[in-house]
């Protein structure tokens, strides 16, 4: 049986940018539809609309998430996030970063432009076992 699982994605989508299709490039590339998504108008720093999205998802749509985003992530990007994995997690919550323009292309990018923000949460008991439970995810997309 795998460990609970629940995934926190949060993204800004700027009023240059096409809400729909981010919301295909999620559908296409996650299973994750429109109606997953809570959206709230805001305004920005120059008084130009935009729109938060964000989505909490648990259980099977969860795992299937991480196994495609795990899946997706050049294997160099991964040894990356392994390697500097002590900065990357806050108690059994793993932090990632992907770019959101590279996403709608098709491809998943570490960056801090412009990102994806995304949160994976598992119960972790013990402190010992956080970095050997993240590197398992994020070398075989399960825990």
């Amino acid at each position: 049986m795998e460990k609970r699982l629940e995934v926190d994605i949060q993204l800004i989508v700027h009023a240059t940018e096409d809400l729909e299709k981010i919301l295909a490039t999620f559908k296409e590339a996650f299973d994750i539809d429109r109606e997953d998504f809570d959206m709230q108008n805001l305004t920005g720093h120059f008084e130009n609309p935009i729109i938060m999205l964000h989505a909490k998802i648990k259980k099977k749509k969860a795992q299937f998430f991480v196994k495609k985003l795990v899946a997706s992530i050049p294997r160099e990007q991964i040894n990356t996030i392994i390697e500097d994995l002590e900065n990357r997690y806050d108690d059994s919550t793993l932090y990632l970063r992907i770019g959101k323009q590279s996403l709608v292309k098709g491809e998943i990018v570490l960056s801090d432009k412009e990102p994806v923000k995304i949160k994976i949460f598992t119960p972790i008991y013990k402190q010992a076992d956080i970095e050997d439970t993240f590197t398992r995810l994020l070398t075989q997309g399960t825990i």
